[in-house]
């Protein structure tokens, strides 16, 4: 379907995330999709996920916008999104719409930075729609100068150079500076937990928003409620 391969069609939209830790129970190709089928009888404009097991399986599911990447880490553990070129086409021939690349400045296991893999990518796959994953302003305007179709925020805070934006909640500072910048679509994603942060994130510019954990996480949702009340218990404890 020639729509599934439009960026319009997850313009002012909600993007679901659908992705789980190795050991998570719902970490299975079927259990992914059908979160991703879920996600789209609930409204949502658009799925990510991760692999290409999980990429085909949520195709077989859904007819909406699939973000596909295959994620790894850097030596010191850091999340990277899409490290090789092999990851690019497996990604592409899972049959994802749009494959999500680390566009950092870091360097990765095959030598090059993430601006220079973007940009041999660009060159190698000119029909396919890309999005840069980014940590910083800088990184954004970048990617998008190389040729990315979309940057979004998903790395500010799980980069060494913005941990401490991870303790802040949601880098809204980062997406408006983007937003007001480029002329690429801006899609805002990281730590949204709550529907009015995906609201303000549409005030600030935002093309489409991205929320995973607190739709598709049942584990960490759980645990949002636990330590709520483990600090509220604590509290009381003190009082009396």
């Amino acid at each position: 379907m020639e729509y599934l391969n439009s960026i319009a069609n997850i313009k002012n939209g909600l993007i679901v995330s659908c992705q789980f830790e190795p050991d998570d129970p719902f970490n299975n190709a079927e259990y992914v999709s059908l979160f991703a089928l879920s996600a789209q009888m609930g409204g949502a404009s658009g799925i990510r996920t991760e692999g290409k097991e999980n990429i085909r399986a949520t195709k077989t599911k859904v007819q909406l916008p699939v973000i596909g990447l295959i994620q790894s880490a850097y030596s010191d553990g850091s999340v990277l999104i899409t490290p090789d070129f092999k990851d690019v086409e497996e990604v592409i021939e899972a049959g994802a719409d749009i494959v999500a690349l680390d566009v950092t400045e870091r360097i990765r296991p095959n030598g090059l930075t993430g601006f220079e893999f973007l940009k041999r990518v660009r060159v190698d796959h000119p029909g396919t729609l890309l999005m840069a994953d980014v940590s910083t302003f800088e990184e954004g305007v970048q990617a998008a100068e190389l040729g990315a179709d979309l940057v979004s925020t998903t790395l500010s805070g799980y980069t060494p150079a913005t941990l401490q934006k991870g303790a802040e909640g949601v880098d809204f500072d980062l997406l408006e500076r983007l937003a007001d910048s480029l002329v690429v679509p801006v899609v805002a994603e990281g730590r949204i937990l709550v529907p009015d942060e995906a609201s303000h994130a549409f005030e600030l510019g935002a093309y489409s928003v991205v929320v995973g954990a607190a739709i598709t996480r049942p584990k960490v949702i759980t645990q949002m409620f636990v330590h709520e009340i483990q600090i509220r218990t604590r509290k009381n404890d003190k009082e009396n």
